[in-house]
């Protein structure tokens, strides 16, 4: 098998792009934590930044998408920015643990709505990301944006 063939994640340089882009991702993550407290107990930040995360990287795959297959830029974009940026900023984690502690704390009806709404609307936030991805990625959209060409001349 060559170096070309193997996955990506075999290879140190997609590896280190998506762990460059999750300490960055992460570091936003936590910075806004700081930020951005719980109001009544409702863990608002997270909330937040899952939904943004879920919105960008629903834009952001159906933006490359439409540009071409996932080569070139396109790859190196989606595994720094989609992998490691959103992946390290969006938490999983963390709505489970809030989650928990709005469990334990007696507020039962503030959990379970803090669980669903954040999957629900998280999905309603994809949705909207590839919705505004596939405008963008149209032909219209695609006349108003400039094309990234590799040296081959392929369009990115």
């Amino acid at each position: 098998m060559t170096r070309a063939q193997r996955a990506d994640h075999l290879r140190a340089g997609p590896v280190a792009l998506v762990a460059a882009g999750g300490a960055a991702g992460t570091a936003l993550r936590a910075a806004i934590g700081l930020v951005v407290h719980p109001v009544g107990g409702f863990p608002l930040a997270i909330f937040g930044i899952n939904l943004v995360g879920a919105f960008v990287l629903g834009l952001l795959l159906q933006a490359l998408t439409a540009r071409g297959p996932d080569t070139g830029r396109r790859r190196t974009l989606r595994l720094l920015v989609g992998t490691g940026v959103l992946g390290g900023f969006t938490t999983y984690s963390a709505l489970s643990s809030d989650s928990a502690v709005l469990l334990t704390s007696g507020g039962v009806a503030l959990a379970l709505a803090y669980g669903l709404a954040t999957v629900l609307l998280g999905a309603v936030a994809s949705w909207g990301g590839i919705a505004l991805g596939a405008a963008v990625g149209s032909p219209e959209g695609r006349d108003r944006m400039p094309v990234d060409s590799d040296s081959s001349g392929d369009p990115q």
